[in-house]
């Protein structure tokens, strides 16, 4: 499979090489996503453009994806004898098209979804793509350049620690996302540091330190101005400040280590790069997570939801009682105002009558 960008005048075309050498498709990348029409999805996956259209009906119908946002017209320009015949021609994004692919059983589909998750992904984001093969083939000194480029853009990045550890994984030189060793990792790169730091796995943590009856549930961030739902089972809006920047520290350790490799121009697998975490937590002197801990998460998410309403509910009395005691206080200050407001009546004498003011 090989891809190359060509530069036109709406975005650029990237070129895709099935791996059996039967099909190139060119793709229109605008708008941080490839379009391709139904003859080129069909050309793709080697089926017909009448399957393909027959597939689209049934994503957009089943509404897994959205028509009006992966479904544009492009101008076409085709060459019909000695001239040029310009067509608007409707084009489908990389969605659109992976859901159609999912749904054709074909080893030229899983190959292309691979890429567009690796290899496409990365160009569109970055604008280039790092060349495993120049590292395979023992002349890989431009790679560990842009490798060294790789760390560094990870290293500025604002993304959490573990999501950051997750990043380092992807620059193994036979890094492919749907291995099994890769999943693997993914799944247990959280609970590794936050194990590290506290003891426990991120179920074990939230369930230890979530508490309906506390301000906030326990929790020490979230995002918004209040908690909800979705933050209660995030592990990281339970770290103590200490906690936050001991985690730091190590992902900045680990980003080090990845950066020395990357200079020495010493190679990494991706099995190497799950020993080495393991390794390099054991050399900081801390406790390795074997296993998946005691809570799993689905147990985890059950519990929390369920201190999440009794929390909630507790919330939106006391905001009710809040409520109330704002309205009467605003209603008491209001009629002292009113009463404040009011003429005092006129004092008559009782020993003789009033003066006439024309007597």
């Amino acid at each position: 499979m090989t891809s190359d960008p060509i530069h036109g005048e709406l975005g650029e075309f990237i070129l895709y090489q099935t791996e059996d050498g039967q099909a190139t498709v060119q793709m229109r990348a605008v708008g941080g996503t490839v379009w391709l029409t139904q003859a080129q999805i069909a050309a793709l996956f080697g089926t017909t453009p009448q399957n393909i259209s027959q597939h689209l009906r049934t994503v957009y119908g089943d509404g897994e994806v959205v028509k009006e946002a992966t479904c544009k017209k492009f101008l076409h320009v085709a060459a019909e004898g000695s001239r040029s015949v310009q067509r608007n021609t409707l084009y489908y994004s990389l969605e659109a098209v992976l859901a159609v692919g999912y749904r054709i059983k074909s080893h030229r589909g899983v190959q292309f979804r691979q890429w567009a998750t690796t290899t496409l992904k990365e160009y569109l984001v970055k604008g280039f793509v790092m060349d495993d093969a120049r590292l395979k083939d023992g002349r890989g000194y431009d790679y560990f350049d842009e490798l060294l480029e790789r760390i560094r853009d990870i290293r500025a990045s604002e993304k959490r620690f573990y999501q950051k550890i997750t990043d380092i994984f992807s620059t193994a030189v036979d890094y492919d996302s749907a291995s099994q060793i890769a999943r693997d990792f993914f799944a247990s790169a959280q609970n590794k540091v936050i194990y590290a730091v506290t003891g426990q796995t991120a179920a074990e943590l939230i369930i230890a330190r979530s508490n309906p009856e506390e301000p906030n549930m326990g929790l020490t961030s979230w995002g918004g101005d209040r908690v909800r739902k979705k933050d209660v089972t995030v592990a990281k809006n339970y770290l103590t400040q200490s906690e936050i920047s001991e985690l730091n520290r190590l992902t900045t350790m680990l980003l080090d280590f990845a950066e020395d490799r990357a200079r020495a121009r010493r190679e990494i697998t991706m099995a190497q790069w799950a020993e080495h975490v393991d390794r390099f937590l054991v050399f900081n002197e801390r406790e390795v997570l074997s296993g998946p801990g005691r809570i799993s998460h689905a147990s985890m998410e059950k519990q929390v939801q369920s201190r999440y309403d009794s929390f909630s509910a507790a919330r939106r009395k006391a905001e009710d009682r809040v409520a109330e005691a704002t309205h009467m206080h605003e209603l008491e200050m209001l009629h002292k105002k009113l009463r404040s407001e009011q003429p005092p009546e006129r004092l008559i004498s009782l020993d003789r009558p009033e003066e006439s003011p024309h007597a």
